[in-house]
């Protein structure tokens, strides 16, 4: 190729050229506001977290904080007030997740059918979720009381002794769980009704002529394809309930005892009660940590081979 060629096929790259930067440019400048906001409110403190955790930190004069490596992290995994913690926030996040999942998909299942009112059941059935923490267990708390809650007052019509559900320690997790589906189930409802009414119905005319029941239906056709969906709620679910603060905080404080102390309220005390900055950052570490194992664990179980 002469030079008068390798030129004009080089000016003929060109435009190419700037419009690629252009390009770059365009979506560099679009990208920046969230890329700020991620950057200051999410990069920095995950960032200062981690650092703050290898201090003794001081949060009047940060400069004064003594450095301890890996002190905060052996302390925590000696500390029974922390694996107590963490066992509450597990026995919580049982309770929760695979009951707003199953009662979400029930729910989602059953409005989807043609029945009279079945507008007016989506609304009864997404309505608790628009409430906050503190109207929801103020409400619970109330339905719970054994002087004047409701249920109490029915159970004594057929039982001597109705549970103190929020004064005993068996009955409290169990209880703020309840109150937990109640509240959240909403949530799970509408993306699973969503997605079920998404399923094509000619896979389930293929499945009635080859003679396959509602369950095998429900089995072969319904779960396969709201996999994604359910996938979704499953994961979300479990972020959510492991990071559980509220309920306990606002029911029981933590009590009775510390039967339902969890991760978070542990955190709060070590950071705003004891002014151990660094020890609760090096809680919350470990809390994200549990989340990303634990995520990757049910993309694996229940996330994989998705095609």
């Amino acid at each position: 190729m002469s030079a008068i060629d390798r030129f004009t096929s080089g000016i003929g790259h060109l435009p190419t050229l700037s419009r690629s930067r252009k390009e770059l440019v365009e979506g560099i400048l679009f990208s920046l506001p969230y890329l700020i906001i991620f950057g200051v409110f999410l990069l920095y403190p995950l960032v200062m977290g981690g650092y703050m955790s290898l201090f003794e930190w001081n949060a009047i004069f940060p400069s004064q904080s003594e450095f301890i490596g890996l002190g905060n992290y052996t302390r925590l995994f000696n500390d029974p007030q922390f694996w107590n913690a963490l066992w509450n926030t597990m026995y919580f996040t049982l309770l929760t997740v695979p009951s707003i999942v199953i009662v979400g998909l029930g729910l989602a299942l059953g409005v989807n059918h043609d029945i009279k009112g079945r507008g007016v059941l989506r609304a009864v059935f997404f309505s608790p979720y628009i409430l906050t923490v503190s109207v929801a267990a103020v409400v619970w708390t109330n339905l719970y009381s054994t002087q004047y809650g409701i249920i109490n007052h029915y159970l004594g019509m057929v039982m001597a002794n109705p549970p103190q559900w929020l004064q005993a320690q068996f009955w409290a997790m169990p209880a703020i769980a309840v109150t937990t589906v109640w509240w959240l189930v909403g949530f799970s409802f509408v993306i699973l009704l969503a997605a079920r009414q998404s399923v094509p119905e000619y896979l389930y005319e293929a499945a009635k002529l080859d003679g396959a029941g509602k369950w095998r239906m429900f089995r072969d056709v319904t779960v396969p394809q709201m996999r994604h969906a359910i996938f979704f709620v499953v994961i979300i679910n479990l972020i959510w309930q492991f990071q559980v603060y509220g309920q306990p905080y606002v029911m029981t404080s933590g009590g009775p005892g510390s039967s339902t102390e969890t991760l978070v309220m542990y955190l709060y005390q070590a950071a705003f009660n004891q002014r151990n900055f660094g020890y609760a950052a090096t809680i919350g570490y470990v809390l994200t940590a549990i989340l990303v194992v634990v995520s990757i664990l049910n993309y694996v179980l229940l996330g994989g081979n998705n095609e």
